[in-house]
């Protein structure tokens, strides 16, 4: 017989192993308190209640039944009654998801005040002003967020008690004010909703924890999962756990209170030791929301020692424990510390490396656990450029360097023109007092975002980090103004929206207009070779443990002998793709057009004698780059019609032209000879090497020339040819043919034995099923997966990411372009086929793959699994294609993931 599923546990039952139960909130609780820290009793209601109530729209029956079980032993323990008249017990009701969604779902403090329990609060705790503004935020966020009152009503309501009063802040309003405030909120609800906000504590228990379950489906926490790739079908837990309070002051020793946010090593850079915000007198969400500016977490050690001391032993046993960067919410309540939550903290790519590294070297972490912690998508961010700035580029404004980068845009003021402009392929740099959760889509968005309140653990700050984005916060000299479209400086000068600026997340620095840009630290390392500081010691060394355990090679997609010394520096085991069609631009595109042109044999025979000597020049120069490594480089592959003028320009100027060129006339005649409805899937690749008489020839010939040059000149050439767009084993063979044939010429004329391998291109559907066909014929096989996945989707590219994809992603059809990341059903799973159908035929096949996804993190991995031999990425994406082939290998064996 099958047990009942259980809906509720209280803290003590749970552990960190717990999470997909219990949420990575529930789990973290539960597990502080298996260690022994200071946490307020609580319980957690399962993702599985939640999973129960979305499907149903009804709570599981026998949930209301442990929920009251567990909130009697909640009230035992704190020898207290759920809003009791007279001392109160009041519970936070919080959100917990398995993966860490920072502000995206909702909060509920306060639960068991109504207009009786709030005199007893008053009377119990001796601070009348306390109790009030306990019930006022309690009113306050249960009308927004259970029954759905617009929080813009009560915020408006409290400025204009701040105005009257001539304060600025909440906490200078008085208790006649709050209890004032607490009726208006009252009267609101009434107002907005039909009904009265509900006295009976039970009740407000109960819609608190449905309101929890329905904001997983709010838009905000949509928005984030579907950017963080988070699964919807998780469900969120939910946290019911005692108050403790950071707004209540001893009347007998003043001891002081407070809340705080901290973390063990820095979240920006990773520097080691307790970084955080600090806000006296203060409850729960202040800190985060950022409606107090913070003090730093020195501050606490200065205004309660003993609770400095106690703190920072906590953070040396959680970061011990969990053997990583932990961030930590904590209150003081009359001088006692509690301990609110744990979990293993968002951070920057730099405080990645940089924490990987240092734990690593403290002999916390092994090797290969402080590579799985970091990946390529970080290390591509610390490759990007950083301002270059001078003595005389002077600041608008410093604020908080909450999350690293440089950025560029236009200031907007809200999230709905951030999207707006984004749309439009505007930059732009979001400017808010605060951001709110409503204001996720616009930080998605935008290229930054700057606040003038909150520090490193606002929700500006929490979320940027998240998601990479340069963010500066807490820039108190600004002064915003939302509603005049405009900030300004203390100096005066007026930014309105549409002004350029420049955010310089790792200073902490604002500028007016377009800073330079220079190359980063981490860029000019990776080239040299050479670390310059312990952020370029962390990624220098990360690789190099990357390079040591992987088994995919990287190579890089390079078409010049410029661009292959650079793949080279940058760590490339060769080039994968050399595009020779690149090579026929600028000077050469007349040549090109001669050979078109050719009325007979020997014209077109002279313009191809014309590109020999400058094709063997390329190829020698990128094999001298290259030297001792494989070059495999695909024979010419677009439209010949692509080296023509346009077909409507030409027509327009021969009928605009009295007496027409007779050059013009004979370039229409080609042009429209040549000119195809879909030039994708017209006379191309192999095709165009049969087609053409002697094309395929001259370039085999080129190759062959330039492997004899280098190795007369002492080199070690490995060249390989490529046939592009082979759709039959009997394409291949003919172009193969023809292929040694020319390379027999060059070893007879020049005495030179050659050692050329000759492959194929997979870029057809067609190609990938009758694989085993085509590898009788092939030394090699190298993917082309932009051309596969489009002929295998049906669609082009250009035209789809300009008209539909937009939709299909908003509607999860796509959960990310298969252009970006291959599409292991369909795409990879061709792929797949492919690789087992020709080593089936040809045991030393070799396998590798040249789209752009060679260079796509979550692709290699793929490759990886389906035994590829390697993959090739543009030089810039090869530092990152080498961190995640090493990554693959150590998830390949332990089955793991990322612990983050």
């Amino acid at each position: 017989m099958t047990a009942p599923t259980k809906y509720v546990y209280e803290f003590a039952e749970g552990s960190r192993e717990m999470a997909a139960l219990l949420g990575g909130k529930g789990a973290g609780l539960a597990e502080m308190t298996r260690l022994g820290l200071p946490v307020p009793p609580g319980f957690t209601v399962t993702t599985e209640a939640c999973k129960a109530y979305l499907k149903t729209g009804e709570e599981p029956p026998e949930l209301a039944v442990e929920t009251a079980r567990a909130l009697a032993a909640l009230e035992r323990t704190m020898g207290r009654t759920l809003g009791a008249p007279d001392d109160p017990l009041l519970v936070s009701v919080r959100s917990g998801a398995r993966f860490s969604m920072p502000g995206m779902m909702d909060t509920i403090l306060d639960i068991g005040l109504n207009d009786r329990s709030v005199t007893g609060l008053a009377e119990a705790s001796g601070q009348e002003r306390f109790a009030w503004d306990s019930y006022r935020r309690l009113i306050q966020m249960f009308g927004h967020t259970v029954m759905g009152v617009d929080g813009d009503l009560f915020e408006q309501a409290i400025a204009t008690h701040k105005a009257q009063r001539e304060v600025t802040g909440d906490h200078d309003l008085d208790t006649a004010e709050l209890a004032l405030i607490t009726e208006e909120f009252k009267t609101i609800i009434r107002k907005e909703t039909g009904e009265d906000f509900p006295q009976d504590p039970a009740e407000q228990l109960t819609r608190a924890i449905r309101a929890v379950f329905d904001s997983w489906n709010g838009e905000r926490a949509h928005i984030y999962r579907h950017r963080e790739h988070i699964s919807e079908d998780l469900g969120t837990a939910v946290n019911i756990q005692a108050m403790v309070f950071g707004n209540l002051r001893s009347a007998v020793t003043f001891e002081s209170s407070g809340t705080g946010v901290t973390f063990t090593r820095d979240p920006a850079t990773g520097e080691r030791g307790m970084y955080g915000d600090y806000l006296p007198d203060a409850q729960g969400e202040d800190v985060v929301a950022g409606v107090r500016d913070a003090l730093p977490l020195s501050e606490l050690k200065r205004l309660n020692p003993r609770a400095y001391i106690q703190l920072s032993d906590h953070l040396r046993t959680l970061e011990h424990h969990y053997r990583d960067l932990c961030d930590v919410e904590f209150t003081v309540e009359r001088g006692k510390l509690w301990i609110l939550q744990t979990r293993v903290g968002k951070r920057t790519a730099e405080a990645a490396f940089r924490i990987a590294h240092d734990l690593r070297e403290e002999g916390t972490i092994t090797p290969d656990e402080s590579l799985v912690r970091v990946d390529g998508t970080e290390l591509t961010r610390l490759m990007f450029p950083r301002f270059d700035t001078t003595p005389a580029d002077v600041p608008l404004a410093h604020g908080v360097a909450a999350s690293p980068g440089a950025a560029v845009g236009v200031v907007v003021f809200d999230s709905a023109e951030a999207v707006r402009r984004a749309a439009a392929g505007e930059p732009t740099v979001l400017v808010r007092r605060e951001t709110t959760p409503d204001d996720l889509p616009g930080m998605i968005a935008a290229q930054a975002v700057l606040t003038s309140r909150g520090g490193k653990t606002s929700h500006a700050a929490v979320v940027a980090r998240g998601m990479g984005k340069v963010c500066v916060c807490g820039a108190e000299s600004l002064t915003v103004d939302p509603a005049a479209r405009q900030f300004a400086t203390e100096s005066g000068v007026l930014v309105h929206e549409g002004d350029t600026v420049s955010v310089d997340g790792t200073a902490g620095t604002v500028h007016l207009g377009a800073l330079p840009l220079t190359a980063s630290d981490v860029g000019r390392a990776l080239e040299s070779g050479t670390a310059s500081g312990p952020l370029t010691e962390a990624v220098l060394g990360a690789l190099a443990h990357a390079d040591s355990v992987r088994r995919l090679e990287v190579r890089a997609n390079a078409d010049t002998p410029e661009d292959a010394v650079r793949a080279r520096s940058l760590g490339a085991q060769g080039i994968g793709l050399c595009r020779t069609e690149h090579m026929f631009l600028g000077e050469r595109r007349a040549l090109v057009e001669a050979m078109i042109l050719a009325r007979d044999d020997n014209a077109r025979q002279e313009a191809l004698a014309a590109l020999l000597p400058l094709q063997r020049e390329d190829f020698t120069g990128i094999l001298t780059a290259m030297d001792g490594l494989p070059v495999t480089i695909r024979l010419i592959d677009p439209p010949l019609h692509e080296f023509l003028p346009d077909r409507t320009e030409l027509a327009v100027r021969l009928a605009r032209t009295e007496h027409p060129d007779p050059h013009d006339r004979e370039l229409l005649a080609a042009v429209e000879r040549m000119h195809e409805q879909n030039p994708m899937l017209g006379l191309r690749g192999v095709r165009l090497g049969l087609a053409v008489p002697g094309l395929m020839a001259m370039q085999v010939r080129a190759v062959a020339e330039a492997v004899v040059a280098r190795l007369r000149a002492g080199g070690r050439p490995h060249a390989e040819i490529m046939i592009p767009l082979v759709d039959t084993v009997e394409e291949l063979r003919l172009a193969r043919t023809e292929a040694e044939a020319v390379l027999a010429e060059v070893q007879e004329e020049t005495g030179t034995t050659l050692d050329c391998p000759i492959g194929t291109m997979i870029e057809l559907p067609r190609a990938a099923l009758t694989a085993g066909r085509i590898a009788e014929a092939a030394d090699f096989f190298s993917f082309g997966t932009n051309d596969l996945t489009q002929t295998t989707w049906g669609l082009s590219r250009d035209d789809a990411e300009a008209s539909f994809f937009p939709l299909y992603l908003e509607k999860g059809i796509f959960s990310v372009s298969p252009f970006e990341t291959i599409d292991q059903e369909g795409v990879g799973r061709l792929v797949e086929l492919a690789v087992e159908a020709g080593r089936a035929v040809n045991s030393r096949l070799e396998t590798g793959v040249c789209g752009e996804h060679g260079g796509d993190p979550e692709s290699i991995h793929f490759f990886h699994r389906v035994g590829l031999d390697y993959v090739s990425c543009s030089p810039f994406r090869i530092p990152t294609a080498r961190l995640e082939a090493g990554r693959a290998a150590l998830m390949d064996i332990t089955g793991g993931s990322d612990s983050r």
